[in-house]
């Protein structure tokens, strides 16, 4: 296992910064929201393109993308009067928006992936590069550290989390090691020591993956609810996008893109009722713009972008059942 790493800057590497801007802008003076701030990289390139008149509202659930966005020592720091930012999940994105008397926007990004610094961090446990707590929460202020969950689950409920959240097949496998070394008395509390249980429960490897890979993203996706709070955001959407609003979202495992995917085509799909064959279909909310990946020369200077994809889709004029646009 590798030793923790010398102090240093982390920095974060925005993927397809100028596809993602390109699709998520559309409006100089329109409000747009960017739902996962990390380091800014997004946000910072939107508000070159903003009129004095447009504004920018981010959301982030950990602490630290808040202190790189708001602490005046802070390099990444935003200081921008049509900047704003919330330290909040972006399924509270509806509520929060209301709350400051924003019912309508022109753009919103979504960047699923976890920002550099927080995988570069051994403290935050999101990766088996370097041993370190296993903690995993985007925000680890609130909610269940993966440690912790392994600490108390038993052997079907973790081997479900593996299995559908990292489409793990040896998921009975490590479930059944973790909690053997647990009802031993040495449960699983760093990532050096998950990542060794894993090799030794994992009997078949994928050529260029350490085997602990899928285990890693499963745990992250479950202790964070990732996949319910992308539906969530992603239903609440439509009714925030103004005619023409733009939604963006960058995803990087087939978990996230399969829910994007379905979404799109589901709002951009007409519908129509079964019980009334000669009606009209009921309004489209959505126009897919379709998909883009990483070029290239991207993938070669940030191999983290590999497996990226960007979907974007726009808001039609139709209105939504009960509201006026």
């Amino acid at each position: 296992m590798s030793s923790t790493p010398a102090a240093a800057p982390l920095q974060h590497i925005s993927v397809m910064l100028e596809e993602a801007v390109e699709g998520w802008f559309h409006r100089a003076d329109g409000i747009y929201v960017d739902g996962t701030f990390g380091r800014g990289g997004h946000s910072r390139e939107l508000l070159k393109r903003l009129s004095p008149h447009g504004r920018l509202i981010a959301f982030d659930k950990d602490p630290a993308a808040i202190a790189a966005a708001t602490d005046e020592s802070a390099p990444t720091r935003v200081s921008d009067p049509r900047f704003a930012i919330f330290h909040a999940s972006f399924r509270d994105m509806r509520e929060r928006l209301a709350g400051i008397g924003v019912h309508r926007v022109d753009g919103i990004l979504l960047d699923l992936g976890v920002s550099s610094p927080q995988i570069d961090d051994p403290q935050r446990g999101f990766s088996f590069r370097f041993d370190g707590p296993l903690d995993m929460r985007m925000d680890p202020t609130r909610g269940e550290s993966a440690a912790d969950f392994l600490a108390r689950a038993d052997e079907r409920q973790i081997a479900q989390v593996v299995r559908d959240y990292g489409e793990e097949r040896f998921a009975v496998q490590i479930a059944k090691a973790l909690v053997a070394r647990r009802e031993g008395g040495n449960p699983v509390r760093t990532t050096g020591q998950l990542s060794e249980v894993v090799a030794r429960a994992v009997k078949t490897r994928e050529p260029g993956q350490n085997p602990a890979t899928r285990t890693f993203q499963a745990l992250r996706i479950f202790v964070n609810a990732e996949l319910e709070e992308l539906e969530q955001v992603l239903s609440d959407t439509v009714d925030l996008l103004a005619p023409g609003g733009r939604l963006a979202v960058i995803s990087f495992h087939s978990l996230e893109d399969r829910i994007v995917k379905t979404f799109i085509a589901r709002e951009s799909k007409q519908v129509y009722d079964r019980r009334a064959p000669f009606a009209e279909p009921a309004p489209t909310r959505l126009h897919s713009l379709g998909r883009v990946k990483p070029s290239a020369d991207e993938v070669a200077a940030n191999a983290r972008s590999r497996s990226a994809i960007l979907r974007v889709a726009e808001r039609k004029a139709a209105p939504v059942e009960g509201q006026a646009l």
